[in-house]
């Protein structure tokens, strides 16, 4: 089975117990390496974004901002993050496999390291990310790769969870890709995601028709 067992328990303990902020303050970096392609006023949905680091900084930047994840103690931290950051983001508490991908409703949306997700979930959520997006929309998407499994510096250490780099060419065929990452780089983000890491990133635009 690809997925975790009572995730939800899971990420709240984890989310619980960090000390500060289990993924740290800072956006992600492929996010902010790309975060000036989304226009200020634009909408924007950020899926399981935990405590709210990318949200709140496209927030910053002037756009509208719809974030979610499945642990309720992550979204409260997320909204104590918006808070003293002096921004508002549309927080919600919501399990993936549930959500609603309203048709045509975002501009963007950033998909990072969403992967508590076996391959059956990440096609509904693939096929949902493309619903969502409006014609011409970016995703700005990042997630660990098969070598992460010999590095095990984060990441559920399943391999049908992780990417390679087919795993979104097939799961977006016809998208423009604006720009792509297949590497081992450091990663720096809070307690959770730290060392040399594997990870495969792009960003891509929606077909405009």
């Amino acid at each position: 089975m690809a997925e975790f067992t009572d995730a939800r328990s899971i990420w709240d303990r984890r989310f619980a117990q960090a000390d500060g902020w289990l993924f740290g303050l800072e956006p992600n970096r492929w996010l902010a390496e790309h975060a000036g392609r989304i226009a200020a006023g634009s909408r924007a949905l950020c899926i399981a974004d935990g405590e709210g680091r990318n949200a709140v900084h496209l927030a910053r930047a002037g756009v509208d901002v719809t974030a979610f994840d499945l642990s309720g103690v992550a979204v409260d931290k997320a909204v104590a993050m918006a808070a003293a950051a002096g921004v508002r983001i549309d927080t919600r508490r919501a399990d993936i496999a549930e959500w609603t991908w309203e048709p045509d409703a975002y501009d963007a949306v950033v998909a990072i390291f969403f992967q508590f997700a076996g391959p059956d979930l990440r096609r509904r959520i693939f096929e949902g990310i493309a619903t969502t997006l409006r014609p011409g929309g970016l995703l700005i998407i990042e997630g660990y790769g098969l070598q992460q499994l010999e590095f095990k510096t984060g990441g559920p250490g399943v391999a049908d969870n992780l990417y390679t780099p087919q795993t979104l060419v097939d799961a977006f065929q016809d998208w423009l890709v604006l720009a792509s990452r297949n590497g081992v780089l450091m990663l720096e983000e809070g307690t959770a995601h730290r060392g040399r890491s594997h990870v495969i990133s792009a960003v891509l635009r929606k077909p405009a028709a």
